[in-house]
This record gives C-alpha cells, sequence and structure tokens, in this order.
C-alpha cells in the first residue's frame, strides 16, 4: 500500500461567476425571510436579484432562467406567508441547478 494521499477531486461546484453569486446571495436572503418574512429590505434585496439574474441569463441566451426570475418577481408582490418564502426558495433552488448545468456545459 502507498503513503501517498488520494488524488484531488475537482470541486464538483462550478466557480461562481456574477449569475451564480447573484443565485447564492438570494438563496440564502430567502433563507433569512423564514425569520422574518416581513423585512422589506430583503425583499427589495431579492428583486434585485432576480432583476440582475434575469437581465444577465437573457443576455447569454437563456431562456429558462428569465422566465423563472419573472415567476418569481411576481410571487414577490404577493403578501408575506410561508408559502411564499417557500416558493422563492424552490425558485432559487431551480435558478442553481440551471446554471450549474449551464456553467459544466450541460445546457
Amino acid at each position: 500500500m502507498s503513503d501517498q494521499p488520494p488524488p484531488r477531486e475537482r470541486p464538483s461546484e462550478p466557480l461562481l461567476d456574477e449569475v451564480g453569486t447573484a443565485i447564492v446571495a438570494g438563496k440564502e436572503t430567502t433563507e433569512f425571510l423564514w425569520q422574518v418574512p416581513n423585512d422589506e429590505a430583503s425583499r427589495v434585496r431579492i428583486g434585485e436579484l432576480l432583476v440582475l439574474i434575469r437581465d444577465r441569463s437573457a443576455k447569454k441566451g437563456r431562456r429558462e432562467m428569465p422566465r423563472i426570475c419573472d415567476d418569481l418577481l411576481k410571487a414577490l408582490e404577493a403578501s408575506p406567508t410561508p408559502q411564499q418564502v417557500d416558493l422563492l426558495q424552490d425558485g432559487f433552488d431551480r435558478l442553481y441547478r440551471l446554471w450549474s448545468a449551464a456553467k459544466s456545459g450541460l445546457l
């Protein structure tokens, strides 16, 4: 047996670009909304992030991500409820999976 450490595996997560960073920030902000669902500053921040993600992904020719962002922006206008926060979290999870697949070359 060899005393050498196993070879390092490549990270499974792609390096974050501007869109990836915005998606991660959006996920973190929606997690905060579970504790403070009426936090207006967080809601404004989520809206800003969704607009950034929508615009940048549309420039790259993506179709699904801008559509999801538009749906989440509409959901953000509704009154704060646990269901709304759950919908926002699911949306950011979908955005992250789509972004990750695009970065890895699957899309």
